[in-house]
């Protein structure tokens, strides 16, 4: 089983380790495709349009600074790198030593920089979203699909996607993988009506990916996926090509 997440925009800062290693990452097959985005990267935050480009405020410009220095900065693990509300409900730090393992094994972090991270992998704090477009490749998302396609493809068993919208453009299954790809959607009920929300979502998609580590038999299918869930006590509704998790307000 793999499961995939989003990134997100609030990072740890690394105040020491080894500079970055491109060839040392996962997925070597993506080093050149990362090698030119990286570039493009520190080429573009040395021009006044960066700001605009990364779509940052005022208060966020220092992000620009910090993406120059890339190539040379410190690194730490993704599993340590990213923060925010999805990675608090992950808890990874908190796992036990066979759920970190699991974890190391079956979570794939998407990226608009680095295209796809294990946990163990050890990058810079950065700023690039998946939806910018970047001088001269345009848009991440359109840029990364043919390289992640043939990697993600490849990979066996049940992928459970747990993406935001913008990642999720990064990768569509091809056709004959569609049968094992579930993507899980996060629904509030509230007077009998079901929303989609997004602050919610991230907490549940943590929370789910935690109990799906914790778990030490991987489910092979969308209907194994839904009954390991509801075990755990969620509302699991499966749908074709879609699992959704159903939260009251």
């Amino acid at each position: 089983m793999l499961i995939l997440l989003p990134p997100s925009e609030g990072k740890s800062a690394a105040k020491r380790g080894p500079a970055l290693d491109l060839a040392g990452l996962s997925f070597p097959e993506l080093t050149c495709h990362r090698e030119k985005v990286l570039d493009a990267l520190v080429q573009l935050c040395h021009t006044p349009a960066a700001q605009q480009v990364l779509d940052l405020t005022d208060g966020l410009a220092g992000e620009i600074t910090r993406n120059r220095g890339l190539r040379t900065a410190p690194t730490l693990a993704a599993g340590k790198l990213y923060s925010g509300v999805l990675y608090d409900h992950l808890g990874l730090a908190s796992l036990p030593a066979g759920a970190r393992r699991r974890a190391t094994q079956r979570i794939v972090i998407m990226s608009g920089l680095w295209g796809a991270l294990r946990l163990t992998d050890r990058v810079p704090p950065y700023r690039l979203s998946m939806g910018v477009r970047l001088p001269p490749m345009g848009g991440l998302a359109a840029y990364w699909r043919p390289a992640l396609s043939p990697v993600l493809d490849a990979e066996p068993g049940l992928i459970v996607d747990l993406r935001s919208a913008t990642y999720g453009a990064a990768w569509k299954p091809r056709r004959d993988a569609r049968q094992r790809v579930i993507a899980v959607r996060v629904l509030q009920e509230a007077d009998g009506k079901r929303t989609v929300v997004s602050h919610m979502a991230k907490a549940t998609r943590g929370a789910v990916a935690r109990s799906l580590v914790e778990n030490t038999k991987a489910p092979a299918t969308p209907e194994q996926l839904a009954q390991v869930l509801t075990g755990l006590g969620y509302r699991a509704e499966l749908a074709p090509g879609r699992l959704d998790i159903i939260i009251s307000s």
